[in-house]
């Protein structure tokens, strides 16, 4: 299959990832409408930092996934589906857990109805690797016991179940990505690669949470390829698949990374606030993308320096984005 021509609905579309996904399939000439969450501004998040020739291509529609009749309107004719749409703070889901499941199961379950009474022909389901906690070993496989430490990987092990409930209940094409801890250009500042960064962009002293976890941090171009390869291939379906890197690095080494592309000597104080509970923690997070490779020929093709330094050039161009004083939940 191939996305050339076809029409795509991307939910979660003004989103880190989302944005990166809607500005390759325009790229691959695809014919790309994107639902974003309904704001007061009409806000479209991250794809108001795309270039005109690329949102002058993409439909934006505005809505709440938790509700069914407008994703049933949304959704008419579409070919494929990527649903990104979530709620995706770890900690505000310990604030808000009613509404982190809401959003995330319900919401994926009202997109699923809506895409099998329109007839989809691929529904790509975005999951994470959150949904393994701390693993008993690594690398991590697709089969490893999945491990609920934070109500948003609760919920987000609960929108992958009903997604492939609806693969063997009803027959529709569904095929899971999870992606390992991404980073690149338009994150926002609720992730720990651009919190590094834009404080160390302005000094020499970090407020950070725990720094010994360890992460498999995946360029955003590499993850998006995935998306893509996953939605074109007839493997996929029934499939859930990792992509990320298989290699990982604690925090604090990356946050030694940055600091030599920067030349500085970097200084970490922890800050209370940070600090999840100590059972809800992550310690390692390590992707065995060895499905990926068999299945997709998927592999990733940028090193942490080289999409530390995108990253890092992209934040300091646009510092309005970033607060550095402030905790992003």
């Amino acid at each position: 299959m191939t996305l050339r021509d076809k029409k795509v609905l991307v939910t979660g579309a003004a989103g880190f990832i989302g944005s990166h996904l809607v500005e390759a399939l325009v790229k691959k000439a695809a014919k790309v409408k994107a639902f974003v969450h309904y704001n007061s501004k009409t806000s479209c998040g991250s794809i108001s930092l795309l270039d005109k020739e690329i949102r002058n291509n993409i439909e934006i529609c505005y809505g709440d996934l938790r509700e069914l009749d407008t994703l049933k309107k949304v959704i008419s004719k579409s070919d494929f589906v990527f649903n990104l749409a979530a709620l995706v703070g770890i900690p505000y889901s310990y604030l808000h857990p009613h509404e982190v499941v809401m959003t995330n199961i319900i919401g994926t379950l009202n997109l699923l109805t809506a895409a099998r009474d329109a007839g989809v022909k691929k529904f790509v389901q975005t999951s994470t690797s959150e949904v393994y906690g701390s693993p008993d070993r690594v690398p991590i496989k697709e089969t490893s016991t999945l491990k609920p430490q934070s109500p948003y990987s609760a919920s987000k092990i609960g929108s992958d179940a009903i997604a492939l409930s609806f693969y063997y209940s009803f027959g529709l094409p569904v095929a899971i990505v999870r992606p390992f801890n991404a980073y690149g250009p338009r994150q926002s500042a609720r992730a720990v690669i651009p919190t590094i960064i834009c404080q160390a962009l302005l000094g020499d002293t970090l407020r950070l949470g725990a720094i010994y976890p360890r992460r498999d941090f995946t360029y955003v171009e590499d993850i998006v390829e995935g998306f893509i390869k996953i939605a074109e291939s007839g493997s996929s379906v029934g499939e859930v698949i990792n992509i990320g890197t298989g290699k990982d690095v604690s925090i604090g080494e990356a946050v030694k990374l940055i600091g030599n592309i920067l030349v500085k000597r970097l200084q970490i104080l922890q800050d209370s606030k940070r600090i999840r509970p100590k059972k809800s923690e992550v310690i390692r997070l390590r992707a065995d993308n060895s499905k990926a490779r068999k299945l997709l020929n998927w592999g990733p093709k940028f090193s942490l320096e080289e999409g530390l330094k995108k990253t890092i050039d992209f934040i300091a161009a646009n510092p309005e984005l970033y607060n550095p004083d402030e905790y992003a939940v």
